[in-house]
C-alpha cells in the first residue's frame, strides 16, 4: 500500500464518503432551484427528490396553529412524506407554486448560483465568470428540531424561540405559516433520508423515546423582506420581471441582479462586499501562503470544480499523492472563503496537512509563494489524478519525424497517466531542442509545464561606488564608480577597475573592504561571486607598484587622543579614525624608513599653509578669550606676544611628531614600539599603527582622509530599470549553452556535452500562470531583483509566440490575480491583487480586503502573475 497503513487509507475513505454529509443544507424556491437543475450537467443533479407536505396534527400533543403572538410560542407542525418526486412526476413546471421549496445541498446551491448569474449576463456579453454574490441580509440560519414519527412516516417539526435569534425566528413563523396555501418541501440535499435511517438503526438498539429530537440548521435564501430579483435589458437598460419567480409571501419577491458580472450583496449598515472577498488570517509569516491561495481560490474553473462534487474525483491509490488529504484541505478552505456572510478565515487545518506533506513549510519562518504555488499544485493533480493504472510509456525522440507529430504522441504519453482538473486547466507544452557542439546531433523533446519562469533581463549589471587611493600618496583618494554584471565575479570587478582607472603596465591593484578604520577583508579571489559584496559594504581599491620580488604588504592604521569625561574627570583615549593606507615593503629597512614612508603617503592629505594658518589664528583668539573669562588679567595681544612664537614654531616642523607600534591586523594590540634605527622583519606583512596628539593633526585635513562611500548606499534614488513581459518571454526562449553543472547525455558522441538549448512554446494552457525570477541564490546570499516589469491587463497576445497554430484556439489572455512580494529577501511581506466582478480588483492582504483602483496594480512587487485565456 505504498507505506499507508489500511487504517490510514480508511480514514481518508471515510472523510470522502462522509465529505457530502458535512454540508449546509439550504431552504430555497423550489421555481428558483427548478430554473437553475434544467440547465445543470445531470451528474450534480442525480439525487432523488422526496416530496414533503406541511400538516397540522398532534405530535406536540394537540392540533397546531400558529398563535399570533409569535414572540410567546414555538412553531410546530409534521412533515409529512409523499414518496419519490421524480417517479411522480409532482415537479413539474405546472405545478410549481409559490409555497414550493426546496432542500439542497451547498454544492447545489452554490452551482444554481453560478447558473443564475451566467443567465443573466450573457446578454450583456460577460464571458469571464465570478461566483455570484447575494444579499447577505437574505441568508440566514434557522434552528429545527426534528422527530421521526415512523407509523405516520412523517418528521415532527418544531421551531423554537430559544434555538433562534429574534429576527430569525420572527422570519420563520411568516414562511412556515400553515394558514394559507399548503407548503410543500421537496428534499433533494438528502438530509431527511439520514434521518429516517438513523431513526430505524437506532430503534433496533434501543426503545426510542417518542420525544427524541435531532438538530438541523437551514440557510434560509430567497426569503427575505427586501431581496427583489429582475435583470436588465441588453440595450436600453430597462428592467422587466424575470420568469415570474415567487414565493407567495407578501404578494411575491422579485430578485434583481446588478450590472457587474457578480452578485453584489449589502448588508447592515451599507456594509458591502461580495462572495468570495474573504480574508485569511495570518498565523505567523503566512503571508506567502495567503497570497498564493487567494490567487487559486479565484481561479475560476478551479472554483466552479472545488464549489461542486469534486470529492468523487479523489484519487485514494496514486502513491505519489496524499490520500487527498490536501485536496480535502483545499476544498474545505475555498468553500469558506467563497462562504455567504464569510468573516476572516483561519487556514490552520491547512497550513497542517501542508506541513505534514511538505515539510519545507513547517513552522512559521517565510517562505516563496511560488514555491508554494508549485507545490499545491502537483500536490492537487495527483490528489484529483483520474488515472487509477499508470501505463507504461517510453518517451521517444523525433528522429526527423514532423514536429505535430511528436508533439501529440508526447501530450498523449502525458495524460495518458495524468488525468486532473489541473492538467484539463493549467498545463501547457513547449518543444525542448538541444544542440551538441561537436557532433551537431539535434535532440527534440515536447514536454509539459504548470507554469513558465521567466528571467529579468534588464538586471544583469550592477553599479557599484569605490575609493581608489595612490599608490604613492601623490594624490587624494578618487571615488569612482563601475558597472559590472551582477552575478560576475570578482575577476568582472578587476577588469572593469583596470579601465576606469586607466591602469599603467607597472601598477596593479589591491581591493579591499574597510569596516570600522581597517581592512576587514581583501578581495583576492577571481573565482568568487560578486553576490559576496553587499549594498553597505564599505571599498577601497589601492594602486600599487609591481614587484619583481613580490615584497609583502604593510598597512598603517591611525589613532588620535581624544579627550573623554567620565564623571566630570578628563580621561584620554585613543580613537581610530581614516582609511587604512597600503604600501609595499620593498624599499623599507628599518623604523625611520616606515616613518618617512607613512609621512609620504599622508602628503596628499596636507590643508594649504593660508588655510592652516587662518585657522591657527582662530584658535589663538578663542584661547585668549577663555582665559580672560576666568581671571580678567591677559588679553588677546599678550597672548600674541608670548603663546603664537612657541606654537608657530612649533607647528612650521617639517613633520609632526607621531608614534609608530607594530600590531595586530585589525590595531586592538600593540606588540612594541617601532624605533627608527631597529630593522624591520620582511619575511611577511606588517601591521602599523600611528598614534597622533590632536595638535600634531592640524595640518591634516582628517575628514577627507575619512571619507568613504558605500558601494551602493541605502536610500540613493537610482533610475528604475523597467523591461516589458514580452522581452522577459524572448530572454526565456532566447538560445543559450547549457551550465557546466548541467551537462546533455549526446547519444552520438557518447558523452556529456555543454549542448545548446532552445525552448519554444508549443501549447498553452487555459489558466496561464507566469512567475517572475526576482530571487537569485548563491552559496552565501539571496537576492531580489526590483525592475518594474511593464505587463498587459487585458490583452496579452502570445499568438506570435507560438510555434505551431491549429488555427482552433485564441492566444490571447486576460489578467486576473498577482502575487506581490514587497522588501527584501529576509523580511519581505507577501500580498494578492485580485479582479473580482466586472471591473473591480481588491487587495487582498491577510485578513484586510479592500477595493484597489485598476492603475495601481502594476508595480515592482509584482512576482507570479495569472491569466485566463479569452473567449472568442
Amino acid at each position: 500500500m505504498n507505506g499507508t497503513s489500511s487504517e490510514e487509507s480508511s480514514d481518508s475513505t471515510q472523510r470522502i464518503d462522509s465529505f457530502n454529509g458535512e454540508q449546509r443544507v439550504y431552504f430555497v424556491p423550489l421555481r428558483w432551484w427548478k430554473d437553475a437543475q434544467d440547465s445543470m450537467p445531470s451528474e450534480s443533479v442525480e439525487k432523488r427528490e422526496i416530496l414533503y407536505t406541511a400538516t397540522t396534527g398532534s405530535s406536540y400533543g394537540g392540533p397546531m396553529k400558529l398563535i399570533n403572538n409569535i414572540f410567546n410560542s414555538d412553531i410546530l407542525f409534521d412533515l409529512r412524506r409523499e414518496g419519490d418526486a421524480l417517479q411522480n412526476g409532482e415537479t413539474g413546471e405546472a405545478s410549481v407554486s409559490g409555497r414550493d421549496f426546496a432542500l439542497v445541498s451547498s454544492d447545489m446551491w452554490l452551482q444554481a448560483l453560478k447558473w443564475h448569474h451566467d443567465d443573466k449576463n450573457t446578454e450583456r456579453g460577460v464571458k469571464s465568470f465570478t461566483v455570484g454574490g447575494v444579499d447577505r441580509g437574505d441568508v440566514y440560519p434557522v434552528q429545527l428540531r426534528l422527530s421521526v414519527l415512523q407509523e405516520t412516516n412523517s418528521l415532527a417539526v418544531k421551531i423554537s424561540k430559544k434555538d433562534n435569534s429574534v429576527e430569525c425566528f420572527r422570519r420563520a413563523c411568516k414562511i412556515f405559516s400553515l394558514d394559507s396555501e399548503q407548503l410543500r418541501i421537496w428534499d433533494i440535499s438528502g438530509q431527511t433520508t439520514l434521518f429516517f435511517e438513523s431513526d430505524v438503526s437506532n430503534s433496533k438498539d434501543c426503545q426510542q423515546q417518542a420525544d427524541q429530537e435531532m438538530l438541523l440548521e437551514l440557510q434560509i435564501y430567497g426569503l427575505s423582506d427586501s431581496i427583489k430579483l429582475k435583470e436588465s435589458k441588453k440595450e436600453d437598460g430597462s428592467t422587466q420581471q424575470t420568469n415570474g419567480i415567487t414565493n407567495g409571501i407578501n404578494g411575491g419577491t422579485v430578485f434583481r441582479f446588478g450590472r457587474s458580472n457578480s452578485l453584489s450583496f449589502l448588508g447592515k449598515a451599507g456594509e458591502a462586499g461580495t462572495l468570495g472577498l474573504t480574508g485569511l488570517q495570518n498565523l505567523g509569516n503566512t503571508c506567502f501562503m495567503n497570497s498564493s491561495l487567494q490567487c487559486l481560490a479565484h481561479t475560476p474553473k478551479l472554483v466552479d470544480f472545488f464549489l461542486g462534487e469534486y470529492s468523487k474525483e479523489i484519487n485514494l491509490d496514486n502513491p505519489l499523492g496524499m490520500k487527498g488529504e490536501i485536496a480535502l484541505a483545499f476544498g474545505d478552505l475555498l468553500r469558506s472563503l467563497w462562504a455567504p456572510g464569510a468573516s476572516t478565515v483561519a487556514p490552520r487545518t491547512f497550513k497542517a496537512k501542508l506541513a505534514r506533506f511538505a515539510p519545507q513549510f513547517s513552522g512559521f519562518n517565510q517562505h516563496d509563494s511560488q514555491e508554494l504555488l508549485a507545490f499545491l499544485l502537483d500536490g492537487l493533480h495527483e490528489d484529483l489524478n483520474r488515472v487509477r493504472n499508470k501505463p507504461y510509456v517510453e518517451a521517444k525522440d523525433g528522429d526527423g519525424r514532423p514536429d505535430a507529430e511528436v508533439a501529440d504522441e508526447y501530450w498523449r504519453n502525458h495524460v495518458a497517466r495524468n488525468d486532473s482538473i489541473i492538467v484539463d486547466v493549467c498545463q501547457g507544452q513547449y518543444k525542448s531542442t538541444l544542440v551538441c557542439p561537436i557532433c551537431k546531433k539535434v535532440s527534440v523533446m515536447f514536454d509539459p509545464f504548470m507554469y513558465l519562469s521567466l528571467p529579468l533581463p534588464c538586471t544583469s549589471m550592477r553599479t557599484m561606488d569605490l575609493t581608489v587611493m595612490s599608490a604613492d600618496g601623490s594624490s587624494l583618494p578618487i571615488p569612482l564608480t563601475v558597472n559590472v554584471p551582477k552575478f560576475g565575479k570578482f575577476e568582472d570587478l578587476h577588469k572593469a577597475l583596470v579601465t576606469a582607472c586607466s591602469l599603467p603596465e607597472e601598477e596593479t591593484l589591491l581591493v579591499t573592504e574597510v569596516y570600522n578604520n581597517r581592512i576587514i577583508r581583501f578581495l583576492e579571489e577571481p573565482t568568487d561571486s560578486l553576490t559576496l559584496i553587499r549594498d553597505g559594504d564599505k571599498l577601497v581599491v589601492y594602486r600599487l607598484k609591481k614587484d619583481a620580488n613580490n615584497s609583502p604588504l604593510i598597512v598603517y592604521m591611525h589613532q588620535k587622543l581624544e579627550e573623554q569625561f567620565i564623571s566630570g574627570k578628563s580621561s584620554p583615549t585613543w580613537k581610530a579614525f581614516g582609511i587604512p593606507l597600503v604600501s609595499r615593503l620593498c624599499d623599507v629597512e628599518n623604523g625611520s624608513d616606515l616613518e618617512n614612508l607613512y609621512l609620504k603617503l599622508l602628503s596628499s592629505f596636507k590643508m594649504p599653509t593660508e588655510f592652516f594658518t587662518e585657522n591657527l589664528e582662530n584658535r589663538i583668539e578663542e584661547e585668549a578669550t577663555d582665559k580672560a573669562d576666568t581671571d580678567g588679567t591677559t588679553s588677546v595681544e599678550d597672548i600674541n606676544s608670548t603663546d603664537v612664537k612657541e606654537t608657530t614654531e612649533s607647528q612650521s616642523l617639517p613633520d609632526p611628531v607621531l608614534r609608530l607600534y607594530l600590531t595586530d591586523d585589525r590595531g586592538n594590540s600593540i606588540e612594541s614600539e617601532i624605533l627608527k634605527e631597529k630593522p624591520v622583519n620582511k619575511s611577511k606583512r606588517v601591521n602599523v599603527l600611528a598614534r597622533w596628539p590632536v595638535k600634531d593633526l592640524d595640518v591634516y585635513d582628517t575628514c577627507l582622509l575619512s571619507s568613504l562611500p558605500e558601494v551602493s548606499k541605502f536610500g540613493t534614488k537610482r533610475p528604475q530599470e523597467s523591461v516589458s513581459l514580452f522581452k522577459c518571454l524572448e530572454a526565456f526562449l532566447t538560445e543559450e549553452p547549457l551550465g557546466p553543472d548541467d551537462m546533455w547525455y549526446c547519444p552520438g558522441c557518447k558523452e556529456h556535452r555543454q549542448a545548446i538549448k532552445k525552448l519554444d512554446l508549443w501549447r498553452l494552457p487555459e489558466i496561464l500562470v507566469i512567475h517572475l525570477k526576482r530571487f537569485s541564490y548563491s552559496r552565501f546570499m539571496k537576492n531580489k531583483l526590483e525592475a518594474y516589469v511593464d505587463f498587459p491587463l487585458d490583452d496579452l497576445d502570445l499568438s506570435s509566440y507560438i510555434s505551431y497554430k491549429n488555427g482552433q484556439t485564441t492566444y490571447r489572455y486576460m489578467l486576473y490575480a498577482i502575487s506581490n512580494h514587497y522588501g527584501s529577501m529576509g523580511g519581505g511581506h507577501y500580498t494578492a491583487y485580485v479582479h473580482h466582478g466586472g471591473d473591480r480588483w481588491y487587495d487582498f492582504d491577510d485578513s484586510h480586503v479592500h477595493p484597489i483602483s485598476q492603475e495601481k496594480i502594476k508595480t515592482s512587487a509584482a512576482y507570479v502573475l495569472f491569466y485566463k485565456r479569452l473567449v472568442e
